[in-house]
C-alpha cells in the first residue's frame, strides 16, 4: 500500500486551476526533473493580529517573471494574474501562515536538453512552515565556509532563481552538514564572501551593517533588500561591498537573511565564535523589526503586505 503523503489534503494551483495536491502529477521524465530547468520563488504568509498577510508578494512575482525572461520561458500569465493565483491558493488551503512556492517548468517528457517550443506549466503550492533553522532562529547557528565556490554569471545567470543553480548550494550544504555544521557559506570565484546555501549574509562591525554587493554573484534577495531598508530606517549605516573571508571571523555579529531563514544569527563559523558566541544586539533589533513588519505591527511598511 502506497504511503500517504504528508501534503495530503492540501490544494495547489496548476495551470489556472485549484486542484488537490495528490492530483498534481507529471511524468517521471519531465524535462525540469531531468535537467533542473525549472524556475521558482519562495514567499511567506504570516499570521497577524487581525488577519494574515503575504510579505512582498509583488516583488517576488516580479522576480519570478524576470527569471522567466532570462530563460526565455513564456509563463502565459501576467503579473496581476500570478499575484491573484497566489492569494487564491493560500485561501483555498485556509492557512493562517505558510510558505508559498510558485514554480514554472517544462511540462515535457521528451529526452533531450532542448527546451524551445516545449509547453511551460506553472504551479503554486502553499504549505505549513515554521522556522527553517528551528531553534537556531533564536539561539544562532554554526556555519562552515565551503570548499566549493559560488557559481558566477559567466557560468549561469545568478540573478535568475532557477532550480539548476541550487545544485551548487546543495553540494556545499551537504559538505557542511557532513562536517557537523548547520549551513554553508560560499565564496565567490574571486575569493570574496558571497552567500549561504539559500540565504544572503550580513555582518556587523563597529555598528555598521556590511553585506556583499552584486559583484560577489549573489542572488539579490527580497529579504536582503528588506533588511537594508529596515536598517537604514533604524539609523544603522549599511555598506554594500566586497567582503573578505576573514572579516566574517572578526565581525561583531553575522546573520543570514532569506524568505525561509528570515533573520537567523550565525554564532560560529569554522569553529570560531562570532563576537561572544551569542546573537548580537543589532541582529536582535533587526529581527524584531522584521517580525513587526511581516505581522502587520509596523504600519510604516504596511504597503509590503498583501492581506488574505
Amino acid at each position: 500500500m502506497a504511503k500517504k503523503s504528508s501534503r495530503s489534503g492540501l490544494k495547489v494551483w496548476l495551470d489556472g486551476k485549484i486542484i488537490r495536491y495528490e492530483d498534481a502529477q507529471v511524468p517521471i521524465l519531465t524535462h525540469s526533473l531531468q535537467y533542473g530547468s525549472g524556475i521558482f520563488e519562495g514567499i511567506r504568509c504570516y499570521e497577524g493580529k487581525s488577519r494574515s498577510a503575504i510579505f512582498r508578494l509583488d516583488e517576488h512575482i516580479k522576480r519570478f517573471l524576470r527569471t522567466a525572461k532570462i530563460y526565455s520561458m513564456n509563463l502565459g500569465y501576467s503579473e496581476k494574474e500570478l499575484v491573484k493565483a497566489v492569494v487564491q491558493t493560500v485561501k483555498a488551503n485556509k492557512l493562517k501562515s505558510c510558505y508559498i512556492r510558485p514554480y514554472a517548468f517544462y511540462n515535457s517528457d521528451e529526452i533531450g536538453i532542448g527546451s524551445y517550443g516545449k509547453k511551460v506549466s506553472v504551479y503554486i503550492a502553499a504549505v505549513p512552515f515554521g522556522a527553517y533553522f528551528g531553534s537556531g532562529k533564536e539561539k544562532g547557528i554554526r556555519c562552515k565556509i565551503s570548499s566549493w565556490r559560488r557559481i558566477n554569471s559567466s557560468i549561469l545567470p545568478v540573478e535568475a532563481k532557477a532550480s539548476g543553480n541550487y545544485i551548487n548550494s546543495i553540494i556545499a550544504n551537504t559538505e557542511a552538514k557532513a562536517s557537523g555544521f548547520d549551513e554553508t557559506i560560499l565564496l565567490s570565484t574571486s575569493g570574496y564572501v558571497a552567500e549561504g546555501g539559500g540565504e544572503n549574509i550580513f555582518t556587523v562591525k563597529y555598528s555598521h551593517l556590511i553585506t556583499p554587493d552584486a559583484s560577489a554573484d549573489i542572488l539579490m534577495g527580497v529579504t536582503r533588500d528588506t533588511v537594508i531598508k529596515l536598517a537604514e530606517n533604524t539609523g544603522i549605516v549599511v555598506e554594500e561591498r566586497e567582503l573578505h573571508k576573514e572579516e566574517l571571523y572578526s565581525a561583531d555579529e553575522v546573520f543570514f537573511a532569506g524568505t525561509a531563514a528570515e533573520i537567523t544569527p550565525i554564532v560560529n563559523i569554522d569553529g570560531i565564535h562570532i563576537g561572544n558566541g551569542k546573537p548580537g544586539p543589532i541582529t536582535k533589533v533587526l529581527a524584531q523589526k522584521y517580525s513587526d513588519v511581516v505581522t502587520g505591527n509596523d504600519k510604516e511598511f504596511e504597503d509590503w503586505l498583501t492581506y488574505v
